[in-house]
């Protein structure tokens, strides 16, 4: 019996090697495989369909161009694409129908477009423990094997909450009594010395532009790392790790 797929709560998984080492790696829960129908039988495709159909995962076939739509990377997908359940995903609604008194420090990602920097970012975020990483659809690299690949395959089990857009969510969120804080280089507070409320967002800017205009309008609060030897700023995938442990690392005036 096929397990229940929702995209909201998984992700679409192309490539034929990406998806014979996700079928092979029996944590992950498959809820289907794709196929095109013109692959060429034998091969890594014998491999694939030998490991879905010994854990009894539901295999469809498609038209070649049917298929690109699931995959939504037509040119990549190599006629393989794979529905797996993520857990721990979820979506701003599902964030802001929780319990209101629930602590919730999450990490925002803001015009992050390198796939190895967004991999980096979630492993450090898995790694640390943070409650969520709000991802947007729009503006950021997209969930493929290049980011899964630099996760080290966290991305399966972190907590991602999803959104259109960034702006839009973190209006939202800020409605509900977040606060807003963005890391910036030229900021007047350090991260360190702020003393962080128990709903948050951190949110990160893109690699060359920073945090958007859009987003600066929202923050509550400007936040630095700072550094020493004339260094003017981190690696975006840096700051992330540092601010993830920070958050959650135990301290003796906690």
């Amino acid at each position: 019996m096929a397990n229940k797929w929702h995209p909201q709560n998984g992700l679409t998984l192309y490539g034929r090697k990406p998806a014979l080492e996700a079928l092979a790696n029996r944590a992950l829960e498959v809820a289907q495989l794709h196929l095109a129908d013109s692959n060429r039988p034998g091969g890594i495709i014998a491999q694939i369909i030998a490991q879905a159909e010994s854990r009894n995962i539901p295999i469809q076939y498609h038209e070649k161009q049917a298929l690109s739509r699931i995959s939504k990377n037509g040119r990549q997908d190599q006629g393989v694409a794979l529905d797996i359940n993520c857990p721990r995903f979820g979506s701003v609604d599902s964030l802001l129908s929780g319990d209101p008194s629930t602590p919730q420090r999450l990490l925002a990602f803001d015009g992050i477009t390198n796939p190895q920097n967004v991999g980096m970012i979630i492993r450090s975020a898995v790694a640390a423990g943070l409650d969520g990483l709000l991802y947007p659809k729009k503006g950021v690299a997209a969930l493929g094997p290049l980011v899964i690949k630099a996760s080290a395959g966290t991305v399966f089990r972190a907590p991602l909450i999803s959104c259109d857009a960034l702006a839009p969510a973190l209006q939202a969120l800020k409605a509900e009594g977040y606060a807003i804080a963005t890391l910036e280089a030229s900021a007047p507070q350090s991260l360190f010395s702020y003393q962080v409320p128990a709903r948050t967002v951190f949110v990160l800017g893109g690699e060359t532009s920073g945090v958007s205009h859009a987003v600066h309008q929202l923050a509550d609060q400007r936040l630095a790392i700072p550094m020493s030897n004339e260094v003017e700023s981190l690696n975006v995938a840096v700051t992330a790790a540092l601010v993830a442990f920070h958050l959650t690392t135990p301290r003796v005036n906690d």
